[in-house]
């Protein structure tokens, strides 16, 4: 969906045109005059001969021309009239600035269904209701209320919220960031955030996307367009409004740890989405990607004048995972030439609290210079020698060398360094007023390089027995069954690979004890029962049995103590199966989002999943890359790699597991919730078992 004619329309009606001051329709108006627009303006509205010197029509018929845009400004229930018109005259582009709409309840719902309708029906785009208007600098367009037209820039806006922009928009005129254009999108009954993430990823004048959501349209348009486009734009969102994902209560633990903001997060992490917690937080990233080169890696170097900042950059820099660069030899030779003898000339390289603009432009040069080095983050603190303005020139001026290297500046303070940070504004420097925002930028850079390096995702698919798994499905939707049973969910595990412990149902003490001897001591026994899913917490679990008394024993109080505390729920029997000893438990289970599908998770596994919440979700289908991601994501990943001296586990085979249910509950779509715990893994060269496991299905 091309969206030009928003951004540079010949012509524009604004219809419900206001002479009142302080009326949205007059402020739009008068919006558009003061930017400049170069275009022809056609007020409309039937109670006035001119507004501002311009002619005023009553109807867009009364125009003689096609607009190219039409603004529309009047009380919600005249604008499905009003887009009757637009139909008629042969408008394709239409904003709707005007509230009223599904935002106030069902009454406006049905007024926008109209609006949409009419709009489809003739062909015409509409931005809005309910938005704050469409702004692009570069053609002098101010076609909004939200304030004067910002400087040009690279960076392209979009935001949900009309109010939000407004004040981005102010902050924006007051650090003099510029942007190419500004779109709100409203209540997007039409064009929404996909529409303009694409129309910027195919925009010339846009070098970074930015913006502000609260929902998503279509979850999986979503995920494709914008990590095709974060490969060559690097897209920063704020989101909000969270809440938990799904219509029905989670029955597994991993329905029961997802929510919606999991689901974002995972959908940001694999389209290479730089996520942004505020506003300050968004501009901060903004300015590094729209002026500075991106870093060939993850190595900082920092130039102070105070020993203190310096710390704290060193600080900042370890926290967030970033290296330190070390500096080559011939590097710290070439400084400790020229710097005081009481400079530090390891990085941080402190060149003192005399140092003048000249002594900063030698050490950045030469840093600059350093193939250990990525990126530089320049310190200042306003002492008695220094010189703010022209040590800002002198960055500015490295900054358009020949190494295309990243410089960020943190010049501290307020007044003594005004003038300075100006300079580095207008020269393209991106300045910060702390070191940890300076050091969380370069981390958000360094993350998309590394996302964007990453090798191309080749998902695997096993060798399975999907007819299996077809039949067994079928079958219990066919018995109006949602809850598929510890038995039919390991036969559904083993059609996709999964090896499970040996066991039997018994619906005697008797039978219980012969199925134990058969498959030899230890054993465990879990009462069987479709209406009783977390089985331990009704003492239905007991494990290492090493006899047929015991097992005789802990069936009969089972069957006793349990249909006692749950009269309602159908015994079947008791599981008698294997035990299995050694090895580690994890949990490999998946929630399926309803806006972006199945959330792959990993834990540790039995009780400690709930415990611990140490858990980590990736979106469905996984590579083997991001398999093992999931598990080094997790605190108690070097757990399972084994440490002081403890023999770690199989992490391949774990990767595996993660990647062969990934391949099921892609394949079937009606797999609404599942869980795999324990997945008892042994060290390498022995064999994985699923203990336990729970799946849900649906009707889709």
């Amino acid at each position: 969906m091309s969206l030009e004619s928003f951004f540079n329309p010949e012509s524009i009606a604004v219809v419900g045109a206001s002479r009142q001051k302080g009326k949205v329709g007059y402020e739009i108006l008068v919006n558009m005059i003061e930017a400049g627009y170069e275009g022809t303006i056609y007020p409309v509205n039937p109670k006035a001969d001119t507004i501002e010197g311009l002619k005023c029509y009553p109807d867009l018929k009364s125009i003689g021309n096609i607009p190219d845009l039409v603004v529309i400004i009047i009380p919600a229930k005249f604008v499905a009239a009003m887009m009757q018109q637009c139909a008629k005259v042969g408008v394709k582009s239409v904003i709707i600035i005007t509230a009223g709409f599904k935002e106030v309840g069902k009454e406006g719902r049905e007024l926008e269904k109209q609006v949409v309708n009419i709009a489809r029906q003739a062909g015409i785009k509409v931005i809005g209701p309910n938005c704050l208007g469409v702004i692009a600098p570069a053609n002098k367009l101010n076609a909004s209320f939200g304030g004067d037209l910002p400087a040009e820039g690279v960076i392209g806006y979009l935001s949900q919220s009309g109010a939000l922009l407004a004040a981005i928009l102010d902050m924006a005129n007051a650090g003099s960031i510029g942007f190419s254009k500004l779109v709100s999108i409203g209540n997007k009954a039409d064009v929404d955030e996909l529409d303009v993430i694409k129309a910027f990823g195919e925009d010339r004048d846009t070098k970074v996307i930015a913006g502000y959501l609260e929902s998503i349209t279509d979850g999986n348009a979503f995920v494709n367009q914008a990590e095709r486009i974060s490969h060559y734009k690097p897209i920063l969102l704020m989101k909000s409004g969270g809440t938990q994902a799904g219509a029905q209560a989670a029955s597994s633990h991993t329905g029961s740890l997802a929510g919606s903001e999991t689901a974002y997060e995972c959908v940001f992490e694999r389209a290479g989405i730089i996520r942004c917690d505020s506003i300050k937080e968004q501009f901060d990233y903004a300015q590094a990607f729209a002026d500075q080169p991106l870093p060939a890696g993850p190595s900082v170097a920092v130039i102070t004048n105070a020993g203190g900042p310096g710390i704290m950059a060193a600080d900042a820099i370890e926290r967030v995972g970033l290296s330190f660069a070390k500096l080559a030899d011939e590097t710290i030779q070439t400084l400790a030439s020229r710097l005081p003898a009481a400079a530090n000339f390891n990085n941080p390289v402190d060149v003192l609290g005399d140092a003048l603009a000249d002594r900063y432009e030698f050490a950045l040069d030469v840093v600059l210079g350093d193939p250990n080095v990525d990126i530089v983050l320049v310190l200042l603190t306003p002492q008695a020698m220094t010189e703010p303005v022209a040590t800002a020139k002198a960055l500015v001026k490295l900054g358009g060398g020949k190494r295309n290297k990243p410089i960020l500046a943190c010049f501290l303070g307020a007044e003594k360094v005004r003038d300075g940070v100006k300079v580095l504004r207008q020269g393209k420097i991106p300045q910060y007023d702390a070191p940890e925002s300076a050091v969380a930028t370069i981390k958000a850079m360094a993350d998309y390089v590394r996302w964007h390096t990453r090798p191309k995702r080749v998902v695997k698919l096993f060798p399975v027995n999907r007819r299996k798994v077809e039949n067994i499905i079928e079958r219990h939707f066919r018995q109006n069954v949602r809850e598929i049973g510890e038995t039919e969910s390991k036969e559904i595990l083993e059609a996709y690979g999964f090896v499970t412990p040996k066991g039997s149902v018994a619906t005697t003490a008797g039978q219980a004890a012969n199925i134990a001897q058969q498959l030899g001591f230890p054993v465990v026994l879990k009462i069987w029962s479709p209406d009783i899913l977390h089985k331990s917490d009704v003492g239905g679990v007991q494990v290492g049995l090493n006899s047929e008394k015991e097992v005789k024993d802990a069936f009969d109080l089972m069957m006793y103590r349990i249909p006692k505390k749950l009269p309602d729920a159908d015994i079947l029997g008791v599981l008698v199966q294997e035990m299995c000893s050694g090895g580690k438990e994890v949990i490999l289970g998946m929630n399926r989002d309803p806006h972006f599908g199945p959330l792959m998770m990993f834990g540790m596994g039995g009780i400690m999943v709930e415990v611990l919440k140490d858990v980590s979700f990736y979106l469905a289908p996984l590579t083997a890359e991001e398999a093992k991601q999931m598990l080094i994501n997790t605190r108690t990943y070097h757990m399972l790699k084994g440490v002081r001296g403890q023999e770690g586990v199989d992490i391949e085979i774990i990767a595996e597991g993660l990647q062969r249910l990934s391949q099921l509950v892609t394949e079937f779509p009606q797999i609404q919730e599942m869980d795999i715990n324990p997945y008892v893994v042994g060290p390498a060269g022995t064999t994985a078992i699923a203990v336990d496991a729970r799946i849900s299905v649906e009707q889709v």
